[in-house]
């Protein structure tokens, strides 16, 4: 197993091609939301088409090791906030500090555009991940509902950059 600092972010470019790799990574990583969030994940509309439209109008990075995709990220500029979407890591990568570095990169090119905050959506069941994000330094900010649902369904996070 190679440590984590091995592993090459690379911010994925108009080269990029493996589109089919990328959907299958972010797929396996959220496999385990299936049965336990409502509605489905958005994951299961993504297509290698329209990952590679994302990435023209997003900033997306992953990462690699030893040529293979084990991670990604996806940064959405907005007004006041960078927007950290489907942050994926391989199940066999998981809890080895990818997820932070992944971050880490989202962080970097927030201020690189000015931006001091970043914001995510997680869903209500997934409550490993509200306590990793908090670890992380993100704060709760908001709770919000998918169209067609009255209870709550995602939770809005934010962190502010030093």
């Amino acid at each position: 197993m190679t440590s984590p600092e091995m592993i090459e972010i690379v911010r994925i470019g108009e080269d990029f091609g493996r589109w089919h790799e990328l959907l299958a990574l972010i797929m396996a990583s959220f496999a385990y939301m299936e049965e336990v969030i409502d509605p489905p994940s958005s994951a299961h509309r993504l297509t290698p088409a329209s990952l590679a439209q994302k990435a023209r109008d997003e900033i997306g990075f992953v990462a690699v090791e030893n040529g293979k995709l084990v991670g990604c990220v996806f940064c959405k500029l907005e007004p006041v906030f960078l927007y950290v979407g489907k942050l994926a890591i391989a199940p066999s990568h998981q809890r080895r500090g990818l997820g932070r570095r992944l971050l880490a990169a989202a962080e970097e090119n927030a201020r690189k555009n000015g931006l001091s905050t970043l914001r995510l959506e997680t869903r209500i069941e997934l409550t490993a991940n509200h306590l990793a994000f908090s670890r992380w330094g993100f704060e709760k900010t908001a709770e919000n509902s998918h169209p067609g649902y009255s209870r709550v369904t995602s939770i809005e996070m934010q962190k502010r950059l030093a």
